[in-house]
């Protein structure tokens, strides 16, 4: 009788069962004289990750309903990872204030990895000295406050490009989020790289693609020690290319750059305004030039919100033919809208995962060591416990609330917090409320024809950071037309 042996992918994945199953055993049998918080039931080989696989729903909105059932501190066990979903600002602030230096850390991922070179960016870098020197780079070198403010002009520029675009289109539907896109773009790649470069297009459009793919629950970060499910997946050769491409771009803006600083001092100085690759590079911190790019254009996302209150925010300008940075001050509405639109919809619904640097007890349950910790900001921002009537879009209830993007306010966390916190707040908040208010300012906004308010797909996707996923068309019309 004729012998017949398995099939290589059968001996394959039998082995690739079977060692996954012992790896899961070894894990669990560590944690089992420990009080983790509660959580939904487990599989073998999986945990659970099939409580997150709810069509329809993004992991924010599925955490935040097993929130409820398990509690504000839950733990999920994701593949090989153990897990734990903070939902609630009072044990946010455990996390983020009490044991901060804890949990100050990033674990590795594949994108970050890849991407930034072993995690060498501000963002994924974990914690210590280098870290703590590209936070100081970042604070009194890019984004001061006198930096921020030296961007004005170029605020002010783009934004009467972007007005006469829609003036040109009034009472026609629009591709809103294309025009916000490319207002931010714009704003972005000036500070960033300066007017003369001829590649921020092209670095712009390579970044998307980057983000793109380095967001989510991605299988080889779920089991880390299979690294073959890193080739199987075709993600890590997608991010070498990306990356590759990117660096080759990157490298000509430096090059650039370096040109122009040796003709301004050529020329006594005279060579134009400085620009963030500029600070770099006069500071000799070249090798910090491309992570900071991809973060400033990482960060170039805002999400566009009206109400039919909003109007009276910028009505005390009414009769300036044109509004300006400096008249944001008088606009005291406007920064309650832009709160409250930030408060529902955070840029990152699941704040960055932190690591569990030491064993710890949050809120009577133990915390392992090497445990990864993710803040349900979507939830945080929404307990009813904090906020009144808390799924409502109320921009009124930031008046005289005390309550700031940067704080001791964990009920309101749409930048994270922390030693962590994002550092390009004060640069993205000044993009975002300088374009809400053209926006409001100049034009009026209407639905299509026929079209509802319910109508309206608010579908997000979750990556990098979370996006409609559906364009927004809007009519504008002259303010001065509206009924």
């Amino acid at each position: 009788m004729e012998l017949k042996f398995p099939s290589f992918p059968l001996i394959f994945v039998s082995l690739t069962f079977i060692f996954l199953m012992l790896k899961l055993f070894s894990n669990f049998r560590g944690f089992r004289r420990t009080k983790l918080p509660p959580g939904p039931w487990k599989l073998p080989l999986i945990g659970s990750l099939h409580h997150l696989a709810v069509a329809g729903l993004e992991p924010h909105h599925v955490l935040a309903n097993l929130a409820t059932k398990y509690g504000p501190i839950m733990h999920l066990q994701l593949g090989e990872i153990s897990a734990v979903i903070i939902s609630a600002p009072r044990v946010a602030k455990e996390v983020l204030k009490t044991h901060d230096l804890a949990f100050a850390s990033r674990p590795k991922l594949l994108a970050p990895e890849i991407i930034t070179y072993n995690c060498a960016d501000i963002v994924f870098a974990p914690y210590g000295g280098y870290w703590r020197q590209m936070r100081k780079i970042c604070t009194l070198e890019l984004l001061t406050a006198k930096n921020v403010r030296s961007f004005s002009s170029i605020r002010e520029e783009e934004a009467l490009n972007l007005f006469e675009s829609i003036q040109s289109s009034l009472f026609s539907p629009i591709d809103l989020t294309q025009k916000i896109f490319t207002y931010t773009n714009n704003v972005v790649s000036r500070a960033a790289f300066g007017n003369r470069s001829k590649n921020q297009e092209k670095v712009i459009r390579l970044i998307k693609e980057l983000t793109a793919n380095a967001g989510g629950f991605d299988v080889a970060d779920l089991y880390p020690s299979v690294k073959i499910l890193q080739v199987i997946s075709g993600l890590k050769s997608k991010l070498v290319e990306l990356r590759n491409k990117t660096d080759q771009v990157l490298n000509d803006i430096i090059d650039e750059h370096k040109e122009r600083l040796a003709n301004k001092e050529k020329f006594n100085g005279q060579s134009g305004e400085e620009d963030l690759v500029d600070a770099l590079l006069r500071h000799k911190e070249t090798r910090y030039v491309n992570c900071w790019i991809r973060y400033f254009s990482n960060n170039s996302r805002i999400r566009y919100v009206r109400n039919d209150e909003t109007p009276k925010s910028v009505g005390i300008l009414r009769g300036k033919d044109r509004i300006r940075v400096t008249d944001l001050e008088r606009l005291s509405y406007l920064k309650m809208v832009l709160k409250e639109t930030l408060r529902l919809h955070p840029p990152l619904p699941l704040l960055l995962p932190r690591i569990c640097r030491e064993p710890k007890e949050i809120d009577g349950y133990d915390i392992p060591i090497n445990t990864r910790v993710i803040l349900n900001a979507f939830a945080i921002n929404r307990d009813p416990e904090y906020w009144e009537d808390a799924e409502s879009f109320k921009p009124e209830r930031f008046a005289n609330s005390g309550i700031e993007f940067i704080g001791p306010n964990f009920e309101f966390l749409p930048f994270g917090g922390g030693r962590r916190i994002c550092p390009g707040i004060s640069f993205g908040l000044a993009n975002a409320e300088f374009l809400l208010a053209q926006l409001l300012y100049h034009f009026n906004w209407k639905l299509p024809d026929r079209m509802k308010l319910e109508d309206l797909d608010m579908t997000e996707i979750l990556g990098t950071v979370v996006r409609k996923k559906n364009k927004l068309y809007l009519v504008p019309t002259s303010y001065s037309y509206s009924t």
